[in-house]
């Protein structure tokens, strides 16, 4: 309100049309476009878990990991031919979320840079979006692990 007093008529003026003009984002839409593409994208490394378990007897617990590279390896062909971009558009967060959406963006990066070859377009430009993910991934797990080595010795879980 103190802002408000204190700006010029025409300012106010502005504030008022432009108010009036702001485009109104559809929420709701949004988050259920995202929710959708979200859950599609989940629901399909379910179902390569799935396949990994039933067809290649791994567990559950093994599955994981051939999972998520397979994800990225999708991720990598549909970014490769421009088919994720407007998947993103469309969905928003429901394709930046799940690990496609990081797999997206280093994809995206490197495929932006590699005119300026192999180590300072692609290696380094990878590595600047890539760095501070897995350096904060694997301080967040570190601290974890401290908390549950220390609960598990102190309440005997």
């Amino acid at each position: 309100m103190s802002e408000e007093r204190k700006l010029p008529p025409e300012a106010k003026q502005y504030q008022k049309l432009h108010a009036k003009r702001e485009i109104k984002r559809p929420v709701v839409k949004n988050c259920i476009k995202a929710f959708l593409v979200g859950g599609t994208i989940c629901t399909l490394g379910q179902a390569i878990t799935t396949f990994y378990i039933y067809f290649f007897d791994f567990t559950e617990k093994t599955a994981g990991n051939p999972t998520v590279a397979t994800l990225i390896i999708i991720t990598m062909f549909l970014t490769g031919f421009g088919l994720y971009d407007p998947l993103g558009q469309f969905a928003g967060a429901g394709t930046a979320i799940p690990v496609t959406g990081f797999a997206n963006a280093v994809i995206s990066s490197a495929i932006e840079h590699r005119t300026e070859g192999f180590i300072q377009g692609v290696g380094s430009n990878m590595l600047k979006l890539a760095g501070p993910v897995i350096v904060y991934g694997v301080f967040t797990a570190f601290l974890i692990a401290i908390v549950k080595t220390v609960v598990t010795n102190i309440l005997g879980l």
